[in-house]
């Protein structure tokens, strides 16, 4: 029996979820995915680029996170996985860290069990649940049996909000998320911006919305407003590949990423 079985992945429909992982030298995409991601190629061909440096500063801060304590680690979003995956990079550091993803893709439902496979002394989850419905993501019970909210948890919103339009309620379902969280907990985030390439990246936006995909590439302030009210790590909002640069990566010029990173910790 195929692991895709019962499952209705609308192969001739492009997903972001799989153009994002074709993107990432994946296989788990289909000609439609295929068809759709060449033309955002075609339009910006340093999406690759922006796709690897997204990964690369999910390490960095997962490492730099559990580095400062944080045990317990939320990632929304999470996609289909490419290793190392979040909670690989968490445990690394911290063994007992423990790591929810969630998703509301059904082709990554099919790929959790790689989600799964925990240090001994850690636990790893998977819940699919949707972001615009914080109060019934929150309430999931695997969630809630594997992450203590009384405790510090760094919450993963990579490469999503832009998928999430003003309209759909992005800034209020964000603060509801960080209004669950504990004194200590972190804010973890990249996004499309619009501030570096803006042609290319309206042709990007057509894209997506022909494939019947909304997103909403934002400025830097209009990032920074997810922030509001804790307390932004150093270097700030700033370009995705200069937020804390390990010194072997390959550099990426700001346009080339076309998005802001940052990490903000409640006091």
């Amino acid at each position: 029996m195929s692991r895709y079985d019962g499952v209705d992945l609308q192969l001739n429909v492009p997903h972001s979820a799989r153009m994002y992982d074709y993107f990432l030298g994946g296989f788990t995409n289909f000609a439609a995915d295929r068809e759709a991601a060449g033309h955002v190629l075609a339009s910006a061909s340093w999406v690759r680029d922006a796709a690897r440096a997204n990964r690369a500063f999910m390490r960095r801060s997962t490492r730099i996170l559990a580095r400062t304590g944080i045990e317990q680690f939320l990632d929304i979003g999470t996609g289909i996985p490419t290793s190392p995956n979040l909670h690989e990079v968490a445990q690394g550091v911290r063994p007992r860290a423990r790591v929810v993803y969630v998703d509301n893709d059904p082709i990554v439902l099919t790929h959790a069990q790689a989600l799964l496979a925990s240090t001994p002394e850690g636990r790893t989850a998977y819940v699919e649940a949707d972001v615009t419905d914080p109060d019934g993501l929150l309430a999931e019970p695997a969630l809630r049996e594997t992450i203590d909210f009384d405790r510090p948890v760094a919450l993963s919103l990579n490469a999503l909000l832009h998928f999430v339009p003003d309209a759909a309620g992005a800034y209020e379902l964000v603060e509801r998320l960080k209004s669950a969280l504990a004194p200590g907990s972190a804010l973890v985030m990249t996004h499309v911006t619009p501030d570096f390439a803006p042609e290319e990246v309206g042709r990007i936006v057509d894209v997506y919305e022909a494939a019947g995909t909304t997103l909403q590439a934002r400025t830097r302030a209009q990032v920074a407003r997810f922030f509001a009210g804790w307390s932004l790590l150093d270097p700030g909002v700033v370009p995705l590949p200069h937020w804390r640069p390990d010194p072997d990566e390959p550099p990426v010029p700001a346009a080339d990423a076309a998005g802001y990173a940052a990490v903000a910790v409640r006091s």
